[in-house]
């Protein structure tokens, strides 16, 4: 068993691995969902819509171990996290059942008519939990009020202009992802459209991701304060603008994979730059590690399930993803793949 002083920094690793693992795998999906807006062609919906429906659900399994995880080892961070926003939580919950219902019933309607309508949920689904997301991303970076145990809030402290410019941040990045997945998976003229979509969100996103790293440090003076490490900070914008630039050089690439993986490249690294901004609080400006941690007898026990759940996790995951390899093509056309 690892030092008591290192049990909450491994169990907040764990949960961390878990939420970006979501990101980056769901996020995709949920990208596909909002572009359905820009391409409403029958055929173009089909093949999107089969791209992830295969994978779509084992991508969630990620959302659950992160929720679960987060209530058995840092329970405090729970309690107040969740009471200060269920109302973007309960809207983003709702709104991925509606995705999910919404992608397994689509190709079984009886007519257009229906199909569009299922379309159309997919579509509100898919931005709504997204919007949402982004909203519980930016209530977190701008902190939440708290005794050190339970929520001092109104239950509105969520809704600022910051968590608000974040959900519209979040809509644009995870279009980007989704603009990717489909120049990776598609071909002809749907795979020529997602190139053109990917170049506009690429630029996009990179000035909304921008102005939300100024905005952050603007409500956050924590934040501010860590970004006065200089090398800290040139580290991280200096990977963030290499992964930039590659995404624009390799983005007319044949090697169809390389747009995706560098969006996911630059997901993970800003990522891991705000948690570095964070550490070592779990909600700014006070609540530590330590403080918000569970007793080390249940965050021991936690890990060790942790520990057989995250490679089971990956390999049922790789597993999915390698099975439903290759190109997906109109309805009739066999891949070669």
């Amino acid at each position: 068993m690892p030092p008591d002083s290192l049990l909450p920094l491994l169990a907040a690793g764990a949960l961390a691995f878990s939420v970006l693992t979501y990101v980056v795998l769901d996020g995709t999906d949920l990208g596909v969902g909002i572009l359905f807006m820009a391409n409403p062609g029958e055929d173009e919906r089909h093949v999107m819509a089969f791209s992830i429906l295969p994978i779509w659900d084992g991508n969630e399994t990620w959302l659950v171990l992160g929720g679960g995880g987060l209530i058995a080892m840092f329970p405090a961070v729970y309690s107040i996290f969740f009471t200060a926003t269920y109302i973007p939580l309960f809207v983003m919950l709702l709104a991925l059942i509606l995705r999910g219902v919404a992608l397994e019933y689509r190709d079984g309607a009886r007519n257009a008519r229906r199909r569009r309508a299922y379309d159309l949920a997919f579509i509100l689904g898919s931005t709504l939990a997204t919007f949402a997301q982004g909203v519980l991303a930016g209530a977190l970076l701008q902190g939440i009020p708290h005794d050190g145990s339970q929520y001092s809030g109104d239950g509105w402290d969520w809704l600022s202009g910051f968590s608000l410019f974040c959900g519209l941040a979040l809509v644009a990045g995870y279009a980007l992802l989704g603009a990717c997945w489909l120049v990776w998976r598609t071909d002809g003229e749907l795979q020529a459209k997602a190139r053109r979509q990917a170049r506009v969100l690429g630029l996009l996103t990179l000035l909304v991701a921008g102005a939300a790293i100024g905005w952050s440090g603007l409500v956050q003076p924590s934040l501010r304060d860590r970004w006065d490490d200089l090398p800290l900070l040139a580290t991280w914008l200096g990977l963030l603008a290499a992964l930039a630039l590659g995404f624009w050089t390799v983005l007319g690439s044949r090697h169809d994979f390389l747009p995706l993986f560098m969006v996911l490249g630059a997901v993970v690294v800003l990522f891991a730059g705000l948690l570095a901004s964070l550490h070592p609080t779990l909600i700014p400006p006070s609540l530590t590690l330590e403080q918000g941690a569970s007793p080390r007898s249940s965050l021991g026990f936690m890990l060790i399930g942790f520990a057989g759940l995250i490679p089971f996790t990956l390999a049922y995951s790789t597993y999915g993803f390698w099975v439903f390899r290759g190109k997906v093509r109109p309805r009739g056309e066999r891949s070669p793949d």
